[in-house]
């Protein structure tokens, strides 16, 4: 019999990272998590160097997160940006996050890549705050990150979802350097 359900799950120390109680209101706040995710993940050997975190934009609170997992789930979906958005869109029951007419944010440690980049389209996104660029991610580690238009932030912005990028980029910088000079898998 063919398998019926699909299981991934994140790493039992995210709720020591993650403050459910705490209200993340400023981008930088808001990427410095998804950073210290993504720092945590390469600390504890859970995965690569990726961190990611929905927020509601009105209040700041945190809807979920998430970190890579590709290698430990053996699955090529579970990158961070992606397990953050399918436990947010999980949580609040809906696949368009913000078909109840409010704003979603997703941070990332770093550029989404060509999955995650559509995966934010389609998941009901209304900001996307980016730590380190594609171009970082691509010195520091031997990550891919695939194609993307050549006007991306563009293509975006016509769909609704403002693009902010280079917060706190050298510390998002500073974990690739890390988990890219200590030879780990991802």
């Amino acid at each position: 019999m063919l398998p019926l359900q699909i299981l991934l799950s994140l790493p039992a120390w995210i709720g020591e990272v993650a403050d459910v109680g705490r209200r993340y209101r400023s981008d930088e706040d808001r990427v410095g998590l998804a950073i210290e995710l993504s720092r945590r993940n390469v600390a504890c050997g859970d995965g690569g160097p990726f961190g990611a975190a929905v927020f509601d934009a009105a209040d700041g609170r945190l809807i979920a997160a998430g970190v890579n997992r590709v290698i430990p789930q053996s699955c090529s979906v579970a990158h961070a940006e992606m397990m953050a958005t399918m436990i947010a869109q999980q949580r609040l029951r809906r696949h368009r996050l913000n078909d109840d007419g409010g704003r979603y944010v997703l941070a990332s440690s770093a550029q989404p890549c060509c999955q995650c980049y559509g995966g934010t389209v389609w998941s009901g996104i209304d900001e996307l705050l980016i730590g380190a660029r594609s171009e970082d991610v691509e010195e520091l580690t031997e990550f891919d990150e695939g194609p993307l238009p050549a006007d991306w932030i563009g293509e975006l912005e016509r769909r609704g979802i403002v693009v902010r990028r280079d917060i706190l980029r050298d510390r998002a910088r500073g974990v690739l350097a890390v988990y890219g000079a200590s030879g780990m898998p991802y």
